[in-house]
């Protein structure tokens, strides 16, 4: 019960821009997570060991998931600005029991195209399901994933 995936895409906005929704945790409240979930809680301590915690809210569109919490916890293990960030990722339950154990890792590149900025942005990511119930989770985690990054392009426009 592990996955892993990567997933590349190109922002029409500078590096810092994107540096900085990933960053800051009021602007990675406005995106993380699929469609259909907000981010009530977002806290982020950018510092080698400190904590990236995040609670997704299943919104009424997500009909019978609908108020269910999922929140996310993780330690920064590298950073270099506006380059690389690098996380241990764990979804965990309400009672901090760990679901799923992964590792991510996001790669800004700046790029130039004629006489714009861009953005490649390369994420990795992958887990380890703990309990039976991760498998599922984990069959969803590309798509949202993929959602997520739709969002931020959305976002930063």
């Amino acid at each position: 019960m592990e996955k892993e995936t990567t997933i590349t895409r190109v922002f029409n906005v500078p590096c810092e821009k994107v540096w900085q929704a990933w960053t800051d945790p009021e602007q990675l409240a406005k995106w993380w997570g699929p469609r259909g979930v907000t981010n009530p809680e977002s806290k982020v301590d950018l510092r080698i060991g400190g904590e990236i915690y995040i609670v997704m809210l299943a919104g009424k569109e997500l009909g019978p998931l609908a108020g269910q919490r999922w929140p996310m916890r993780g330690i920064f293990r590298e950073i270099k600005e506006k380059q690389k960030l690098v996380f241990s990722n764990q979804a965990v339950d309400e009672n901090g029991e760990v679901l799923i154990d992964g590792m991510t890792t996001v790669i800004f590149e700046d790029t130039k195209e004629k006489d714009s900025s861009q953005t490649k942005l390369t994420l990795t990511t992958g887990g380890k399901g703990m309990v039976p119930q991760a498998e599922q989770m984990l069959a969803g985690m590309e798509q949202g994933w993929r959602e997520s990054l739709d969002k931020l392009d959305e976002f930063l426009k």
